[in-house]
């Protein structure tokens, strides 16, 4: 089988890319940056070095496979952040029309469910929207909840401030989590089935926690077994993420859906069509790697 992978060498398009190429097939992995898919070129991936945001590029790329694996980058630089996800939705869409692909597993998220309210969340909801409208071709959309690798971003605040938090806080097992190596083994298994038809929607998660259990497991893994999940006001939050170097536009948007976690709108359908079990990376695992950043 021939596929096609956006992301790069990020963390949950690399492992992805690995497990194809574990298994036999021919594997195109998309990057911005040739020197960044050496690890993947070296494990006998092709390069296909450009930007999503170019449809002939994608088109040309896409041409040809079985099928793609399609995610939004992350970015800093965009001034509407939502239509800058969707945009790219688009590009997909048509590249994969163009090119006449049958099967595509497509990285959505949690809250995708929700056309606003839930900050870049809005746009992933705009990406699978259009990607809907390809009646001829089988999407399964992956709807992933918060990354635990999203809270590295708190190890400043923890070592200048001796708490953990943000504009949320969730009760036990209410609080849905998952490892990018998870994520990247669900893809795997998608890919490799081709299973799916229609339009489809996946959720999963590795783990379901509280906040306070956030702070105790990293605490006690960092050596700070009295470290407190403290809550902020939606202002706090922005104006923190502001200060900490984040552009206005992208602080608004995790502003925006931190509250809708604290709302409970970020988690309802989740929780509405919530999965029978859990994957691999316990938060406990996850810890381990967070002190070692957090001392390195």
């Amino acid at each position: 089988m021939k596929y096609v992978i956006t992301g790069g060498a990020g963390n949950i398009s690399k492992p992805l890319a690995l497990q194809l190429l574990k298994a036999g097939h021919d594997v195109t992995v998309i990057g911005r940056n040739a020197a960044n898919l050496t690890a993947l070129t070296d494990a006998g991936a092709k390069a296909a070095v450009g930007s999503v945001e170019d449809l002939s590029f994608l088109t040309s790329v896409f041409t040809g496979a079985d099928a793609v694996y399609t995610m939004v980058p992350p970015t800093h630089s965009a001034t509407d952040w939502k239509a800058h996800i969707g945009n790219i939705g688009e590009k997909y869409t048509q590249a994969i029309k163009a090119a006449g692909v049958k099967y595509v597993v497509n990285l959505s998220s949690i809250g995708a469910h929700l056309p606003d309210g839930v900050g870049p969340v809005s746009g992933l909801y705009r990406v699978e929207q259009s990607l809907n409208t390809l009646t001829d071709v089988n999407i399964k959309h992956l709807r992933p909840p918060y990354f635990y690798n999203n809270f590295l971003a708190n190890v400043g605040m923890i070592k200048g401030m001796g708490i953990i938090g943000a504009n949320f806080v969730a009760a036990e097992g209410k609080f849905p989590i998952v490892a990018p190596v998870d994520i990247a083994a669900i893809a795997a298994e998608e890919l490799l089935q081709l299973s799916f038809t229609g339009h489809s929607i996946r959720y999963f998660a590795s783990d379901e926690v509280s906040t306070d259990k956030i702070a105790a497991v990293l605490g006690a893994a960092i050596g700070k077994p009295d470290l407190k999940w403290v809550p902020f006001t939606d202002e706090q939050a922005l104006g923190g993420m502001i200060q900490a170097g984040l552009p206005e536009e992208i602080a608004k948007n995790y502003a925006e859906m931190n509250h809708s976690i604290q709302t409970g709108d970020m988690f309802a359908d989740y929780f509405k069509n919530r999965p029978a079990s859990f994957e691999k990376v316990k938060l406990e695992d996850f810890a381990k790697s967070f002190a070692a950043i957090y001392n390195a």
